[in-house]
């Protein structure tokens, strides 16, 4: 499984509209997606003092978009892009997401 973190009300248009789309698909070509050991960090990193997001638990066999594992040089990590919208039916979980308590 890969995983995305997204605001409830995004997921909720998705749902109606049948793909979930984000500004960096447009922006940069492709949807940030996480392995479950690396969820923690982008929370930390990217949602700090939010409190309106979900994880989107996704089965890369479902997906109909091609991922690709890359490497972020500024977290020194290989990090799966979804390079296309994510279909709903290929989200298997919605989870509510909280941040981590220090």
């Amino acid at each position: 499984m890969i995983y995305h973190i997204t605001s409830k009300a995004d997921w909720e248009d998705a749902v109606i509209n049948g793909n979930y789309h984000c500004g960096t698909l447009h922006e940069e070509g492709y949807i940030h997606a996480s392995e479950d050991h690396q969820v923690e960090g982008v929370l930390q990193r990217y949602f700090s003092g939010r409190h309106d997001l979900v994880k989107l638990v996704i089965d890369p066999g479902l997906l109909r978009s091609q991922i690709v594992h890359e490497w972020s040089p500024s977290i020194q990590d290989t990090f799966p892009h979804i390079y296309g919208p994510i279909n709903v039916d290929a989200v298997v979980k919605v989870e509510t997401c909280s941040l981590p308590q220090n």
